[in-house]
């Protein structure tokens, strides 16, 4: 005898196969051609390349097939890439923010130095600043659609010279990793320095600088813990969110099915694992970097780890809305500072004005 909650319940199966068949045939039969960031780092080889290059496909059960390389292996500046795109000669493309900021200056607001000490706080700084970037991309990239906000880990100093904390700084050459950066540690009393991230190391190894921003993790992978000493772990130069965005010529060719379709798929399976994994990898980066931890990737340095002091803390605070905030709402017209004031300003408690 056929047991009714069994049918009922294979009924049900078979209904949501279906319908998940009806939506995959809904997908646009379609193209997609990605450029992503550097090749080199976790984000593009454990999040960029195997979501663009096998989960797109998979997921929309061949009706979409990609195309995949990083700017770099194109012979590209990062800079470069949104450019482009609003030219029509990139589709999909992903760099950090801050690389794109002569561009765009409204792309400052969204990862001003230490104002997200964590990346629970980074987060809902970048949840709550999308629909800025959504508009200011497509005002100046020519109709792209932002797609997603994901974060490097926490971009700390590395120091081939003893520092005992912030204020210690003063009176050193460091490589910035983005202007709002360079104004942050001017106002520290350092020399803020633009280099290219693969100069650092012989830079720092020469004495041609003493510290450097970057990710924990990208600067462990990088050998930076082999010419340098100190270690600060807090995000001197934010997060370095990295901006995935489409040409506005192909979201506007996709169908609004494929549209909430690919949102969807960018969002569960691309953007919120990187962000579960900045946590993760801010801390292994900084346990790579010292010994102090577990190291899942290779021998562990032996940097000195700084402890940041409330002392800190209380001149980040007094930068940020003395320098900082100024200096950035000058460079953008009122609209942009009042949305940020809406948006980033209700998350940080901190207010921009000119």
């Amino acid at each position: 005898m056929i047991n009714k909650k069994h049918l009922t319940s294979a009924v049900a199966a078979v209904t949501l196969a279906l319908a998940g068949q009806a939506s995959a045939q809904e997908i646009d039969e379609t193209s997609i051609s990605y450029v992503g960031s550097w090749s080199s780092l976790s984000l593009y080889q454990n999040f960029e390349q195997p979501f663009w290059s096998k989960h797109i496909p998979e997921a929309s059960g061949g009706n979409i097939s990609t195309e995949v390389t990083t700017f770099d292996q194109m012979g590209l500046g990062g800079g470069e890439v949104y450019r482009l795109m609003a030219r029509n000669v990139i589709e999909v493309t992903s760099t950090v923010a801050d690389y794109a900021v002569q561009d765009a200056p409204e792309l400052e607001g969204l990862d001003m130095p230490m104002i997200a000490p964590d990346v629970e706080t980074a987060r809902k700084i970048a949840e709550a600043y999308w629909p800025v970037l959504d508009d200011a991309f497509s005002e100046r990239f020519d109709g792209a659609k932002v797609l997603a906000v994901a974060p490097y880990p926490s971009q700390v100093v590395f120091c081939n010279t003893e520092i005992g904390g912030l204020s210690d700084l003063a009176g050193k050459k460091v490589r910035a990793s983005g202007r709002t950066t360079a104004e942050f540690l001017e106002a520290l009393g350092a020399e803020g320095i633009t280099l290219n991230f693969s100069e650092v190391p012989g830079a720092l190894q020469r004495g041609v600088i003493d510290c450097a921003v970057t990710g924990s993790l990208s600067g462990y992978s990088s050998g930076w813990y082999e010419v340098s000493t100190h270690l600060y772990p807090l995000p001197v130069g934010g997060w370095d969110h990295v901006v995935t965005a489409m040409n506005g010529n192909k979201w506007k060719s996709l169908s609004p099915e494929t549209q909430e379709w690919l949102l969807k798929e960018i969002k569960e399976n691309y953007e919120q694992p990187v962000w579960a994994s900045a946590v993760d990898e801010t801390k292994e980066g900084i346990a790579c970097l010292t010994g102090q931890g577990e190291c899942s990737r290779g021998e562990p340095g032996d940097m000195v780890l700084v402890e940041a002091t409330e002392s800190d803390f209380e001149q980040v605070s007094r930068h940020l809305e003395e320098t900082l905030l100024p200096n950035w709402a000058a460079r953008v017209d009122q609209r942009w500072v009042d949305r940020w004031n809406e948006t980033i300003g209700s998350v940080s408690g901190l207010k921009a004005s000119k």
